[in-house]
């Protein structure tokens, strides 16, 4: 009765969290929603460590955007050794948009990777004193007028903070299993609707897309106010909105990632790099959270299932009830994936793997090898530490 109760609220009063909000054929009013003051300068800020591999379906759509305005690219080589700036470079000939390949400096300590190379790109796109900054990942490819859209919502709702959730791969079986439940997990954890709303407390981003006003950044203490933050989007969120800025976070179809996670190995190390990160390396959070999704995805199927073999109806209904809307809850991102809705049925399983995939992260972290990505520690340390 109490996960029944529980998931009652959930479904009735978090904020709408299960409730996708697509930015498809949004509708600007008059002339398309042009910005009052036409169409500012942009700079997007592409952070990239080895991403040959990426890079070719993904940076030409960015160098092909139909945006009206002044709009160019910076690329930040952040250590690459597979020759990420070059294939950039080669990338880039003939585009309509203008590409500045700068590489990173030394990052200093205390700063994490991603961030220290986003500052990087900051200090390039400075020298325009663009009004605009989109911070988005090297595997991440744009929709032809998907820049532009991003900044008539800026404009038209009034926003110093845009941020898309990136279309994720569903080509695997793993992928089809694991990433809805990612997206689901990340929207309840963060509603978007509470996200948008000013005064909420709730603060997120997407880090694959994000674009930012220059002036409510630099009012915000810019990214060395959050330099050793693993988790970058959400930190730049939450800064953004403490500072008064008025935010927005939606999903989107026309911000496709291309970053394949064929395997499991893949989707777990792409989970337990941060997992135990966002629980702030505790321990008593780390158990509160493991017994919460016990509580909540697994007491619902485990009662309807004992409560029918034991005869004991009470149980069987309300954890039936109980998983029913749990299930309900998430179908909306499946079908956003264009996914059947019976997959939500599995939802309690998916739950325990990540709850698995969570603990896993604390024992990476407790070993030594937390916060690794492609090859390195997340966050530098001094000399000697």
């Amino acid at each position: 009765m109490a996960a029944l109760a529980a998931w009652a609220y959930l479904a009735a009063g978090h904020g709408g969290f299960w409730r996708t909000s697509p930015t498809d054929g949004e509708d600007f009013g008059e002339c398309g929603g042009v910005p009052a003051g036409g169409w500012p300068d942009v700079v997007a800020v592409v952070p990239a460590r080895d991403e040959a591999a990426v890079l070719p379906g993904t940076l030409p759509a960015l160098l092909a955007q139909e945006y009206p305005g002044r709009f160019r690219v910076v690329l930040v080589d952040d250590g690459s050794t597979d020759g990420t700036a070059a294939l950039a470079a080669r990338l880039a000939a003939g585009a309509a948009v203008g590409l500045e390949v700068v590489a990173a400096r030394e990052r200093p300590a205390g700063w994490a990777g991603k961030v220290w190379a986003m500052s990087e790109g900051v200090r390039a796109a400075d020298r325009s004193r663009p009004e605009l900054v989109l911070f988005t990942d090297a595997d991440i490819a744009y929709g032809p007028g998907a820049v532009a859209g991003l900044v008539r919502a800026a404009a038209v709702r009034d926003r110093d903070l845009v941020s898309r959730m990136a279309l994720l791969s569903v080509a695997t079986g793993w992928e089809r299993a694991v990433v809805p439940a990612f997206v689901y997990f990340f929207a309840q954890l963060y509603p978007f609707r509470r996200v948008g709303r000013d005064g909420s407390r709730t603060a997120a981003a997407a880090g694959g897309c994000m674009l930012v006003r220059r002036a409510a950044l630099e009012r915000a203490g810019g990214l060395a106010a959050i330099g050793g933050a693993l988790i970058d989007d959400v930190a730049l969120g939450r800064l953004l909105k403490r500072s008064g800025a008025r935010c927005e976070l939606r999903l989107a179809r026309d911000v496709v990632s291309r970053r394949p996670y064929p395997g499991l190995a893949d989707l777990w190390a792409m989970v337990v790099r941060s997992a135990y990160h966002q629980l702030r390396y505790s321990p008593v959070l780390l158990a509160a959270t493991v017994a919460g999704l016990a509580a909540l995805y697994g007491v619902p199927p485990v009662a309807a299932v004992a409560g029918a073999a034991a005869g004991d109806g009470a149980a069987a209904v309300a954890g039936a009830a109980g998983w029913a809307v749990m299930a309900a809850t998430q179908v909306p991102v499946l079908r956003f994936y264009g996914l059947s809705p019976v997959r939500a049925v599995a939802l309690p399983l998916v739950a325990a793997l990540y709850a698995v995939m969570t603990v896993d992260s604390a024992r990476r972290h407790y070993t030594g090898r937390g916060g690794m990505w492609k090859g390195r520690t997340a966050v530098g340390r001094a000399a000697g530490g």
